[in-house]
């Protein structure tokens, strides 16, 4: 615990150049006056490390520091005045750029260096032993404060998650059952449109039944004119074949094609005249009496043909629903599977909050484990020491939950 150094201000460059703490408590141990002062010096401590990159193992500030250090205290002295002070009694021999604790609190306090550099400092081996313990303390408190903050911040994480993958499975389950409706709905629109096509293709086959003696019956006199064409177009023709005969060739060629085109001529055409009058006008009769029939076929046909139409949009818009249910259906399991997944990711960061819970009640436990040994030796170790020991354990006290002794965070 002796400081190094040959003479009293080497001692105190020694001393200078130990952590915040460690020269605050120093200064405490040398200087108790019941303890009117530890927390002011506590605060001064906290607040250096606040502004030294090195926190807690800081020693001293850089001038640009230490205005701010002064400023946030309101004191009235300035760090020329304070290094010009403490030259004046010795305690500084060197051009130093630079504050450590202990020079502020010997100016402030206007203490007497020398002996605060050879002041007491208690029994080493049992503030080790106490500083061990205090240490084991604040490690175990951070090891489970920074579990317990990562495992609620993954149990609102997982919380969340199993929200929303319950919000997007209910989601899922409502469009899967609206796409199952639609699909009913298409294969009822479906079998409708199929009865409707079933329906025209009995009219239609109806109208043929129907239309079928009206249509042998024009298509029979429709030959027999077509037969009596033919003869009539046969005969035209063997007339004007002998004609031209009688025209050509020689004499006697030309007579006898005379005498047959006379013969020919001869011959009475009226009866193949009067059958073709006669067969037209049949023709007439039979496509007067088709005609109704016909148009009524034709209509069937036209019904038939919508309808076999419409029930092909309705089979494919029966498709399309089923495909869209099958696709909402499986979205929906899938969205319930990563539903009972994030429940698992959640039921995992309740355990790993138990976890750090349990942590927390370890580190409890040290506590008090030290505030024992301390009780123990506090005869035996000196005021200043013992009050800072105190104090970081009563620091301590503030993560854990009041439940289990903690205190309010200010």
């Amino acid at each position: 615990m002796a400081l190094q150094g040959s003479n009293d201000s080497e001692k105190l460059a020694s001393l200078a150049t130990r952590p915040y703490a460690d020269q605050a408590k120093w200064f405490l141990n040398a200087n108790w006056n019941d303890g009117r002062e530890a927390e002011k010096v506590w605060s001064y401590v906290h607040y250096m490390q606040e502004l030294d990159e090195k926190k807690a193992e800081g020693t001293h500030m850089d001038e640009m520091q230490a205005h701010r250090f002064l400023e946030k205290f309101n004191e009235t002295l300035t760090v020329q005045s304070m290094r010009d002070r403490l030259r004046s009694t010795g305690a500084v021999t060197t051009n130093v750029r630079y504050v450590p604790l202990i020079h502020l609190l010997v100016f402030k306090y206007n203490v007497d260096w020398h002996g605060l550099v050879n002041a007491p400092q208690g029994d080493k081996q049992e503030i080790d032993k106490a500083q061990a313990l205090l240490d084991e303390v604040q490690a175990a408190f951070e090891e489970a404060d920074a579990s317990a903050q990562r495992a609620a911040a993954a149990l609102r994480e997982a919380q969340a998650q199993e929200a929303e993958a319950k919000r997007a499975a209910a989601e899922a389950k409502r469009a899967a059952d609206a796409a199952k409706a639609r699909e009913d709905e298409a294969k009822a629109r479906e079998a409708e449109a199929r009865e409707r096509e079933a329906e025209a293709i009995a009219r239609e086959d109806e109208a043929r039944v129907q239309e079928a003696p009206f249509k042998a019956a024009q298509e029979e006199v429709d030959n027999a004119l077509a037969e009596v064409k033919s003869q009539e177009d046969a005969r035209n023709a063997r007339t004007a074949e002998l004609q031209q005969k009688s025209t050509q060739g020689g004499v006697v060629q030309q007579n006898k094609a005379k005498n047959e085109l006379a013969q020919h001529l001869g011959e009475d055409p009226l009866p193949l005249r009067k059958a073709k009058i006669t067969l037209e006008a049949a023709l007439k009769r039979a496509e007067k009496a088709r005609a109704p029939f016909e148009a009524a076929l034709r209509q069937a046909e036209a019904a038939r043909a919508v309808a076999e139409q419409a029930a092909h949009e309705a089979s494919a818009a029966r498709d399309a629903a089923s495909n869209a249910a099958r696709q909402a259906e499986q979205a929906a399991h899938q969205a319930e599977a990563a539903a009972k997944r994030a429940a698992a990711a959640r039921e995992q960061s309740e355990e790993a909050k138990a976890e750090a819970e349990a942590a927390v009640e370890a580190a409890r436990q040290r506590l008090e484990e030290a505030e024992a040994y301390l009780e123990e030796v506090k005869a035996r170790i000196p005021h200043g020491t013992q009050w800072w020991m105190e104090r970081e354990l009563h620091e301590r006290r503030k993560f854990l939950p009041k439940s289990r002794g903690g205190i309010d965070k200010k």
